[in-house]
Formats: C-alpha cells, structure tokens, sequence
C-alpha cells in the first residue's frame, strides 16, 4: 500500500503541476513563448521533486511506460506492476479532476493532441521520445554511483523532452497523464487517446529490449 500511495501521490502531483501549468499559462505549441518553455520546466521540476521525496518508496515511477520498462527489464514484479498502474491512472484521474474545479472549464487542461492530425507521425514521435526517456531511466537508476544524481537527471531528461516535443503532441510519453486531462476535456483528446497510451508503451518496451541487450549485458561482462 505505501507503494500504491507514493505512485498514486507522485502522478498527481506531476499532473497537478504539469498539466496545470500548461492550462494555466495557456501553453500552445505552435508558439515557442515562455509558457512553453514553463511548462517543460514543470514537468521536469515535478520529477526532480518526486523523485528525492517518494522515490525511496516505489522508485518514483509515475508512468506506466516506465513500470513496463522496469518490468520487461526483470526490476519488478507483475503484481507490482499492476499495483503501480492502478495508483498512477488514480492519480492522473484525481489532477485532473482537481485542475477542472480550479479553472472551472474543460477546454484546456493540458492534454495531448495528433501532430498535424496524423496519428502515424503522433505514433512515432511519441515512441521515440518515451523509448529515449525509459532508457535513460533504467541506465541511471542501474548503478549506485549515480544514485545521488539520478533525480536530477531523469528531470533534466524530461524537460529536453517536453521542449522539443510539446510542439509535435504536447508531450505525452506516460499514458497516465494523457488518460487524466483527456476523460475530463473529451472531444478529440478522447478520440486521440490511444495513441498516447499505446505509444509510450511501446516507446517503454522497446527501450527495455535496448537496455537489456546493450547496457545490462555489457555491465554484466564488466562484472
């Protein structure tokens, strides 16, 4: 249970103040203003905060792409994994419920959208940046001498990826804090949904294959 509560507490907080910040400054893609660059700066603060406060709890994942990473990768079990799922799409739910009483609207939440209405070109850039984000993750948080830094890193890596994708999708890579604005906003956030859950999943899988096959194996042989 103090799994599930650190998870559940982790992803509303990176929803709360993410997401937040995105609907609150009026964040729009298409301009690369100081509201974009503040929202990228939030998302990855909110991590840096999580990751030194729970992450001695569950690990701070607060994504289901990067429970699945740490999954395929052999660091956890199923039963975890569900545990951590269920508490992170709770807490995503739970923001952005909290976020629609603070505006008092559901047009902007901070939700994701297709890139240019393609959904292939959504898919891609989406893998790519959560395959990029899980396989930093899991090669930090693999060897102790980067313990003390890791939060730090995984933070910096997530506002890169928020600068540079939030013009494309937003920048999802975590399909919990996709489903949570998109329930509350409906519209073509909710149509778009699956791509933003499905993405990050396979962007989490594939960078679980990568860390198995270049980095675990290589430490091992050091070993």
């Amino acid at each position: 249970m103090k799994k599930f509560f650190a998870e559940f507490i982790g992803t509303f907080a990176l929803v709360l103040f993410g997401c937040g910040t995105a609907a609150a400054l009026g964040c729009n893609g298409a301009d690369p203003n100081g509201a974009y660059i503040l929202t990228a700066l939030a998302f990855g603060l909110v991590i840096v905060a999580m990751a030194y406060s729970i992450g001695n709890v569950s690990g701070c994942h607060i994504n289901p792409a990067v429970s699945l990473g740490v999954l395929l990768s052999g660091g956890m079990s199923v039963k975890d994994f569900i545990v951590y799922i269920i508490a992170q799409f709770a807490g995503a739910t739970a923001a952005a419920a909290t976020l629609m009483g603070i505006f008092g609207n559901n047009e902007s939440l901070g939700q994701n959208g297709l890139y240019d209405s393609n959904i292939i070109k959504s898919l891609i850039i989406e893998v790519v940046l959560t395959c990029i984000f899980v396989l930093v993750i899991l090669s930090v948080t693999s060897k102790k001498k980067f313990s003390g830094l890791a939060g730090v890193v995984i933070g910096l890596t997530l506002t890169l990826i928020h600068i540079f994708g939030i013009h494309f999708t937003g920048t999802s890579v975590n399909p919990a804090r996709s489903f949570g604005p998109a329930i509350f906003v409906g519209g073509d956030a909710l149509s778009s949904l699956w791509v933003f859950i499905v993405a990050p999943l396979v962007g989490g899988a594939i960078a679980a294959l990568i860390y198995r096959l270049l980095i675990k194996s290589k430490d091992q042989e050091e070993a």
